[in-house]
């Protein structure tokens, strides 16, 4: 006697084979290989007869007949005379998932980037996540109104590939906003429209480090460029920062590449002196070497008059420029731009193509306009006094009342506060704060050595409101006093 639970599971693994298999057939082979090797059906079991099983499948006899024929043909069935059909094979069930896969071995460059821990953002805001703009003031009205009209006026031609250097309206918009802004002297020939500030530093690690290259981090410094330089098989030399940004010696080995934040350094928020900037592009043009200028937030200056771009300083087109969007837009948008100079254009451009070829063509399209009707100037002076209010107040606070065991350090501009612990404290502290629902960046994890480490909170206020920020604070307060 066939069971009545194997015919009803036939029954729904006919039901549930795709069409597009082939003919009615088709189907109910599928189906059977199927049962047979999930188990469903074992060695030796009966199968029902070809009347009965066309009756419960609502199928021609002769159909059932035929599906039965070809899986003995493939060896799965065995008709036998006045008995029926059974299942003739044992099929091996595939063994559990392991619990925790074995990592696979890797190139040398491979087990570089993997060691570095990789990059992450936070995908939500949160205090104090650092760097993470207030999305709750962009004007999400006009930039929907912007992208249906660019898709009006210019259709299709949005969906096809795009200029693996960029835009073209795009590129010049950057042109004149980074010139008009930050003294950039370039063209939009000069400008390279990419993915990610990240991305950029990939492809410059790809075109101008070989393995074993000398490259100077500020110490601290960001981690995000650490990491892309480590993965390209640099040799890094980590140089200390001061108040006047990074402390070049005569003893540290000849560079092939630095890397910069000089408007703001990343974390301190210590602004290279013009002295010091002078004397590196000094010794960039007599050793051949390259500086990487990384403009990440220079749009957000409050106390003062910004510094120019060390770019527009430059006399012998050894400065690489870079920006973002992330910050002064949004971070989904995923656009960021990188102003070489014109001998390394081309190489740039050919690298493109071979890493993702272009950007979305209608996000490049939509911050043109945005650009070139002066929204972004807009927006941009709105959100700097905005942020200014906001880093005033954090400063205020982390005064006031965490001053017992916290040391806030005075930024003139930039989207985070940082703020120095005592010895020996920023993991138990940032613990508590975890539990309490605040996340306080550590300042050790700039560091490149653990000799010069210097305890510390790297504390994003640009995101939350006055009221959030005290809130925040109150809870840190609570941390120190337990």
């Amino acid at each position: 006697m066939i069971r009545p639970i194997m015919r009803h599971t036939l029954i729904t693994l006919f039901q549930q084979s795709p069409q597009a298999i082939g003919t009615l057939r088709d189907r109910l082979c599928a189906a059977l290989r199927q049962a047979i090797h999930h188990g469903a059906l074992s060695v030796g079991q009966r199968l029902p007869s070809s009347r009965v099983l066309a009756g419960d499948l609502n199928l021609s006899r002769v159909t059932v007949e035929a599906a039965y024929g070809q899986l003995e043909a493939e060896g799965y069935l065995q008709r036998r005379v006045g008995q029926g059909t059974f299942v003739a094979i044992r099929i091996a069930k595939s063994p559990p998932p392991a619990t925790r896969t074995a990592m696979p071995r890797l190139s040398l460059r491979g087990q570089q980037i993997v060691h570095t821990g990789g990059c992450r953002d936070p995908q939500h805001p949160q205090a104090f996540a650092a760097g993470s703009p207030d999305l709750r003031a962009f004007p999400l009205a006009l930039w929907k109104q912007l992208t249906a009209q660019r898709l009006r006026l210019q259709g299709e031609s949005l969906l096809r590939y795009g200029d693996p250097q960029g835009y073209l309206p795009l590129r010049e918009a950057i042109a004149v906003h980074v010139n008009q802004t930050r003294g950039v002297v370039c063209d939009a020939s000069q400008v390279i429209v990419l993915t990610s500030s990240q991305q950029a530093l990939q492809m410059i690690a790809t075109l101008l480090l070989d393995s074993g290259d000398s490259v100077w981090m500020e110490e601290p410094g960001y981690a995000g460029a650490r990491n892309a330089f480590i993965s390209a098989g640099a040799a890094l030399t980590p140089v200390a920062v001061d108040g006047d940004g990074l402390q070049a010696e005569p003893s540290l080995p000849d560079p092939r590449l630095i890397y910069l934040t000089p408007s703001h350094q990343y974390p301190t928020g210590a602004a290279l002196s013009l002295a010091r900037r002078l004397a590196l592009l000094a010794q960039a043009e007599r050793q051949q070497a390259w500086i990487i200028e990384d403009d990440y937030d220079s749009e957000f200056h409050y106390d003062g008059l910004p510094i120019p771009a060390m770019q527009g300083l430059d006399r012998h087109g050894r400065v690489l420029y870079l920006g973002t969007f992330s910050k002064s837009l949004f971070p989904s948008l995923r656009l960021a731009y990188l102003i070489v100079p014109p001998a390394l254009v081309a190489p740039f451009v050919t690298a493109r193509t071979v890493y993702d070829g272009h950007s979305a063509q209608l996000m490049q399209a939509v911050t043109a306009e945005f650009i070139r009707q002066g929204h972004f100037a807009a927006h941009i002076r709105y959100m700097r006094q905005l942020y200014h209010s906001r880093r005033d107040v954090l400063l205020t606070e982390v005064r006031e009342k965490l001053s017992h065991f916290a040391t806030a350090v005075p930024a003139a501009g930039g989207l985070q506060l940082s703020v120095w612990l005592p010895p020996g404290r920023e993991a138990a502290l940032s613990r508590q704060a975890w539990r309490l629902g605040v996340l306080t960046p550590g300042l050790t994890a700039q560091y490149q050595t653990v000799q010069a480490q210097r305890d510390g909170w790297l504390l994003g206020f640009s995101a939350l409101t006055p009221g959030e920020i005290r809130s925040a604070v109150e809870r840190l307060a609570r941390i120190a006093a337990a």
